[in-house]
């Protein structure tokens, strides 16, 4: 039976990441958020007052297993001097659904079936929700796109309507082998799943690990100088009880011109591995090699960054197997413990084992 991975995302990221998980003997779920009010998005959201579908549209396209120039069409911009300008038909045909079921769950499966995707595509909330954020003088920013644009680090976040989850959702986090929060803006595309209770709440339920796919480069204004620690940090602060297990940082080797560029004309920096910072954590550190260089623009390497994923899940599992049989010393049968993160091999027993803290 495949494992089961509920993956918590918006924008770009998470569809690279879903791209390459795409290939594995796994069951996602992707969750996206809703809030977005930005471009062709904000102006069909705003018309048709319906949640934002721009980041579900990319989700769909990166998980669609149909000919690339399908993919292609889904994505294609108008680019003319009326009213279609700048808006991609794969946003007009989510709109055209909307109007027809009233529902942009049903929405999305529809779509699901038609561009031959096998996994579960959902939508944070059915809500118009408008995100909302709080600088550390006491201003507050209403809008994710407003919020990006400020360029500024938040005191916190939150919406400016009470979020209805969609029940499916929290039955998925619930039946989940793996919980990923994916590589993204912290602020507007990670955090939103954070600042609702019923997530939160049904996250402390969980026995799984939580993994965080660390960003490549910093966030002008909102993530200067952040290291990977600091985003764990960020992360654990809005996951009260709950904490980030294990995080997946890249550790490619960038050209100096390419990060020469990134830090004078984007205001961006490397996000810098602290060892020892995300060892006072207790989460467990995976260096990956998975950034790639395409038109002088830094990406994740869909591929290499889910075979990392699916390394560890089954490495995680491997470890509850061997507790399940009574081979691991540290390990009690029937009660499912938290673990940290160093790994050791027994010369006596040859398993791997996995000291408690």
């Amino acid at each position: 039976m495949n494992k089961k991975i509920v993956v918590f995302g918006g924008g770009t990221g998470i569809s690279y990441l879903l791209k390459g998980l795409n290939l594995f003997p796994v069951d996602i779920t992707a969750v996206i958020s809703v809030s977005d009010n930005g471009s062709s998005t904000g102006k069909l959201r705003e018309e048709f007052l319906m949640p934002a579908m721009g980041d579900i549209r990319k989700v769909i396209t990166s998980l669609s297993d149909v000919d690339t120039k399908i993919k292609g069409l889904l994505e294609y911009r108008f680019n003319t001097y009326s009213d279609l300008n700048g808006h991609p038909i794969g946003n007009l045909i989510m709109v055209a659904m909307y109007n027809m079921t009233g529902n942009l769950k049903e929405s999305i499966e529809v779509l699901r079936k038609f561009l031959n995707i096998k996994h579960k595509v959902l939508p944070l909330s059915e809500d118009y929700l408008t995100l909302m954020g709080e600088t550390y003088n006491g201003k507050i920013i209403e809008g994710e796109e407003e919020i990006t644009k400020e360029q500024t680090k938040y005191k916190r976040l939150f919406y400016k309507e009470e979020p209805k989850i969609e029940k499916e959702v929290l039955k998925s986090i619930l039946e989940a082998d793996l919980i990923i929060f994916s590589m993204g803006s912290l602020y507007t595309s990670i955090l939103p799943h954070l600042i609702s209770e019923e997530i939160k709440n049904t996250l402390e339920q969980t026995k799984c690990p939580i993994l965080y796919t660390c960003n490549a480069v910093t966030q002008p204004g909102e993530t200067d100088n952040f290291t990977v620690s600091d985003h764990l940090k960020i992360l654990n602060k809005y996951l009260n009880k709950r904490k980030i297990d294990v995080v997946i940082a890249p550790n490619t080797i960038i050209p100096e011109k390419i990060v020469k560029k990134y830090e004078t004309k984007e205001q961006k920096d490397l996000v810098k591995i602290d060892k020892k910072e995300i060892e006072k954590l207790n989460c467990e550190l995976i260096e990956s090699d998975n950034l790639t260089i395409e038109n002088s623009t830094i990406r994740h390497d869909s591929l290499k960054l889910a075979n990392a994923v699916f390394n560890y899940i089954m490495r995680w599992f491997y470890v509850l197997y061997n507790r399940s049989k009574k081979r691991n010393m540290y390990f009690k049968p029937n009660k499912i413990r938290r673990y940290s993160t160093t790994f050791r091999i027994s010369k006596k027993y040859r398993y791997w084992t996995k000291r408690r803290y």
